[in-house]
């Protein structure tokens, strides 16, 4: 049976609680992630919208201003949307309140040596600093609007990203825990160097065990599912096609793409004309690759897709059949 070409699917199944929206920059993820908030809003008791892009667009998507903590969405009830910071600099973090002892100055910068040696643990620490406290949040439903493909595919590598932070702090521990002992008996507090060391070591492990624990979760396709967006391109396909088989290879559920932007010229335009010829290429190639996949075909609109009316206006293309 050929599946039907809509996000019905993520409105009915109600086990669902996490749902990441992504794809190739400037294909329309942000549009399609806060509408398709708008209409779980209306299933659901309370719904949030996280952005982990840089550019951070969904300020601009609903036309407020929003922050590092859930704010309610205007005029849509149950739906709250929040932006956060991808990544800290280790510069940034506060020893003391980070790993939970005082620090003195020559040991927090040896610290923060070591911990800004090890690639990638900087996203890391903040994505897990993320999910903790999203899980203690009591969202009904969660969506992700990603980064473009490369950042969110590196999410997905974080808990290996932790492992070898643990392994180095292990190592350095072992190689060059006489010397921070040194380095803090000159400053009288001679037991602080390995005491910092542990701190750290159990703070990074707890952080591996969060990020673990919730990736799990977005194993479970009951749970957890990734809505592609793309464009009818060859690169926002080939981007699709790399984030398909990335996702699969970590056992994440996709089985939705939007194909937004699509020409549908009334008129005799020749430029449109050609251009919907070149689209209705690439669209045959996405329904040959992708023939077991939900897909869902978005056109280009005359004007922006910007506020919650004309959001709510644009989330009925997701769930019109369109071939």
């Amino acid at each position: 049976m050929e599946p039907a070409h809509t996000l019905q699917s993520i409105l009915d199944e109600r086990s669902l609680k996490w749902v990441f929206v992504g794809g190739k920059g400037g294909v329309g993820k942000t549009s399609v992630a806060a509408s398709l908030g708008i209409l779980l809003s209306r299933h659901r008791e309370s719904v949030l919208i996280i952005s982990t892009d840089p550019a951070h667009n969904l300020s601009d998507a609903f036309d407020q201003q929003l922050g590092p903590t859930p704010t309610r969405i205007n005029g849509v009830p149950n739906l709250y949307g929040m932006e956060i910071k991808p990544q800290v600099s280790m510069d940034s973090v506060e020893m003391p309140s980070f790993f939970g002892v005082q620090a003195d100055p020559a040991t927090k910068s040896l610290m923060g040596e070591i911990m800004a040696s090890i690639p990638g643990i900087d996203e890391a620490m903040s994505f897990s600093e993320l999910l903790k406290t999203v899980q203690e949040m009591s969202y009904s439903m969660i969506i992700f609007d990603t980064a473009p493909t490369g950042h969110t595919l590196r999410l997905l590598n974080f808990p290996t990203i932790l492992n070898k932070g643990l392994a180095k702090i292990v190592s350095l521990k072992q190689n060059l825990g006489a010397l921070v002992n040194q380095v803090s008996n000159m400053f009288g507090r001679g037991e602080q160097g390995e005491q910092l060391y542990n701190t750290a070591f159990e703070r990074m492990e707890q952080m591996k065990n969060i990020i673990e624990e919730v990736n799990k979760q977005f194993q479970d396709p009951s749970i957890t599912t990734f809505v592609a967006v793309c464009i009818p391109e060859f690169l926002s396909i080939y981007e699709t096609e790399r984030l398909v088989q990335e996702l699969c290879k970590f056992n994440i559920n996709i089985e939705h793409i939007v194909v937004n932007q699509v020409l549908f010229p009334e008129d005799k335009c020749r430029m449109c004309i050609a251009r919907q010829r070149m689209q209705q290429k690439y669209m045959d190639q996405i329904k040959e690759l992708y023939e077991d996949f939900h897909i869902v075909v978005c056109p280009l609109l005359e004007e922006e897709v910007r506020g919650t009316e004309r959001l709510s206006s644009f989330s009925r293309y997701l769930l019109e059949q369109r071939q």
